[in-house]
């Protein structure tokens, strides 16, 4: 049995990100006892001990190395998970901090609630904004749903896991980006028991990094290719039209919106050209989200269905789909209601998905 309650698992690629300040936050600010894997990945382990300061040589601290090559944080997280022993893990950014007392507000919860994960509360910037996903059930904190509580909303693994329960689960390999996305909607789907410590201390996302490994550009398919792990996966075949549509509805949203705004106005590199260059492959992208989870775009917003066609049609203009973009979040009729207005408080359309992410 491992003498630590909690495996922390910290990637870095860099010497120079702040992870001397992350691994502060961890054991500065938690009374159970908990360790700290700090994974060196495709960089010097000797570099990473200088930035680690006063924790290089800590007892609760251990260094890990991992050479691949690959410019994916799935490497170094999965590796954390094989050496975790503790009865839960938990990830942390190395330029991110936990707010003091956050993973003994975790340990409570999951005891109380008999929880296999627990979701964190996130917030974001030095200012503490609060990040409202997953949309959940006003007041929720504990038995959550995975459609009811769209859990799938939150797209990173942030807070505690059981080893036990989830320990075998591992991040999508080789990914550039969303190489999280598949592993958050299995446990989602899983039937594990999830609670949310909406309430406790907070994950905060720094806003310091000028050099986050998954932050340069990549083509349409490289920003997808999480859509082929979920497609070819045994849970995924397994999944209700409901459970589905849940999950299609979050990547239209969502991720869909953002590889659009990504390519409004780019240079012309190898992936860039405009939006005209990529209307063809965002229209397969729709239709392939719409035929992995049939229904999800009669969910949207007519609002966002406006903007999906506009950054879809043959003759797209930067200009307008970027209007379209920022009008999303101006509020009005055309923000809550569907096209079909039968559909419009349905539970995942845009009416009580909105107000749940303010609740």
């Amino acid at each position: 049995m491992s003498e630590y309650a909690v495996d922390v698992i910290i990637p870095v690629h860099a010497a120079t990100r702040p992870v001397e300040r992350a691994v502060a936050s961890v054991l500065d600010g938690t009374s159970a006892r908990v360790r700290v894997l700090v994974v060196a990945h495709n960089t010097e382990v000797a570099g990473i001990r200088s930035a680690l300061g006063r924790f290089a040589e800590h007892p609760a601290v251990e260094v890990l190395e991992l050479q691949d090559g690959i410019p994916s944080p799935a490497g170094p997280r999965n590796l954390g998970i094989e050496r975790a022993t503790a009865p839960y893990f938990a990830f942390l950014d190395s330029d991110d901090t936990l707010r003091s007392g956050a993973l003994d507000s975790w340990l409570t919860l999951a005891a109380d609630a008999e929880a296999d994960a627990v979701l964190a509360r996130i917030e974001h910037g030095a200012e503490g904004v609060a990040d409202p996903l997953p949309p959940t059930r006003p007041g929720r904190t504990r038995d959550l749903d995975a459609v009811k509580d769209r859990l799938v909303y939150r797209s990173a693994p942030l807070g505690l896991l059981s080893r036990t329960r989830l320990g075998a689960l591992r991040f999508t390999p080789g990914l550039r980006s969303g190489e999280d996305l598949e592993l958050t909607a299995r446990i989602c789907f899983s039937g594990a028991s999830i609670a949310y410590d909406r309430g406790g201390p907070a994950y905060l996302v720094g806003d310091d990094a000028a050099d986050r490994v998954t932050a340069e550009r990549r083509s349409l398919e490289d920003d997808f290719a999480f859509l082929d792990a979920i497609a070819g996966s045994d849970w995924f075949e397994r999944l209700t039209r409901r459970e589905r549509r849940v999950l299609g509805v979050k990547v239209l949203r969502l991720h869909f919106f953002d590889a659009v705004l990504a390519r409004l106005h780019d240079d012309g590199s190898p992936n860039g050209g405009g939006l005209a260059h990529h209307v063809t492959d965002l229209r397969d992208l729709v239709d392939r989200v719409e035929r992995m989870a049939p229904g999800s775009l009669a969910l949207l917003s007519r609002r966002d269905r406006s903007a999906i066609d506009a950054a879809t049609a043959p003759d797209a203009d930067a200009d307008r789909v970027m209007a379209l973009l920022e009008a999303r979040w101006l509020g009005g009729l055309d923000a809550i209601l569907t096209r079909n207005p039968l559909l419009s408080l349905h539970r995942q359309g845009p009416r009580r998905t909105m107000r749940d992410m303010v609740a």
